[in-house]
């Protein structure tokens, strides 16, 4: 059993299967040893329409300290949803510290979908996750998150594959090594559109394009199982190009045995689906 242990600083919901709470379950099935650092208490999915959160930095301050005394480390770290500018800050601080020492960090900057930003991220969030991204190794926002972060326009009829690989090079421009960008409508040289996730791998220095079929339904949380599968089958030694692959056929499975669930908005209870990764 892979005995690397991560770190997940993310957003803890007390009601649905999104961020942390989706997130653990998983790496733990693939054999990963998870701790967790919450960034904020969310009452329940915010597709409920009302919702409680708690912003958790001034217990975060007092948290690395204590980690460093005590002389914790972790084998890699996932970020995801970040509440504040100070937050990000020290959140950004402290990963660039464990990164100079080797730990990977795999930042997934939650920001906004389908065009525009969700309600309360602002443009300084959005400065926010760029601090984020300058300490990352790997990063995966979906095609909106990337637009955003570079200062693109967002397409909804979609992109070129060149115009995909430019977008990914602006996302290197401010600092990670290797992005993912999903969600995209991206043509392929033949000119053919397809739903697809593109990639560059910097071990190899290879783009890539994975094509894939949409099932029309929509549940929270999704984004974060993906981010579960495909970090965990990278800390088991998987090449980025596979892992991607991977995580993508596991999701396409986890959506399409839930697809029929009456209350989506809770999310996937992906507990019961394990054996689908």
């Amino acid at each position: 059993m892979n005995q690397k242990q991560i770190l997940l600083i993310n957003d803890l919901a007390g009601y649905g299967k999104v961020a942390t709470a989706a997130m653990l379950p998983i790496l733990s099935y693939m054999g990963l040893p998870v701790y967790n650092l919450p960034t904020a208490l969310v009452s329940n999915t915010l597709d409920y329409g009302k919702f409680n959160i708690l912003e958790t930095t001034d217990y975060m301050e007092g948290v690395f300290p204590v980690w460093k005394e005590l002389g914790f480390t972790f084998d890699a770290i996932a970020t995801g949803f970040i509440c504040s500018e100070r937050q990000a800050k020290m959140v950004a601080d402290y990963c660039r510290e464990q990164a100079a020492h080797g730990t990977p960090i795999y930042v997934d900057p939650i920001m906004g979908d389908e065009g525009k930003l969700y309600n309360g991220v602002t443009a300084d969030r959005v400065q926010c996750m760029r601090e984020m991204i300058a300490v990352a190794s790997l990063i995966f926002p979906n095609y909106t998150e990337a637009a955003y972060l570079t200062e693109s326009a967002y397409r909804p009829e979609g992109v070129t594959w060149d115009e995909a690989r430019q977008l990914i090079d602006k996302l290197r421009t401010i600092g990670t090594r290797s992005a993912l960008i999903t969600s995209m409508l991206v043509s392929d040289e033949k000119g053919v559109r397809h739903h697809a996730v593109a990639g560059y791998n910097e071990a190899t220095q290879e783009y890539f394009l994975l094509p894939y079929t949409e099932i029309p339904v929509h549940f929270p949380g999704t984004g974060d199982m993906f981010s579960a599968i495909l970090i965990g089958h990278l800390m088991n030694g998987v090449p980025l190009k596979q892992a991607t692959r991977r995580a993508m056929d596991s999701l396409s499975r986890l959506i399409d045995a839930n697809k029929d669930n009456s209350d989506k908005n809770r999310g996937i209870p992906v507990e019961h689906f394990l054996n689908l990764i």
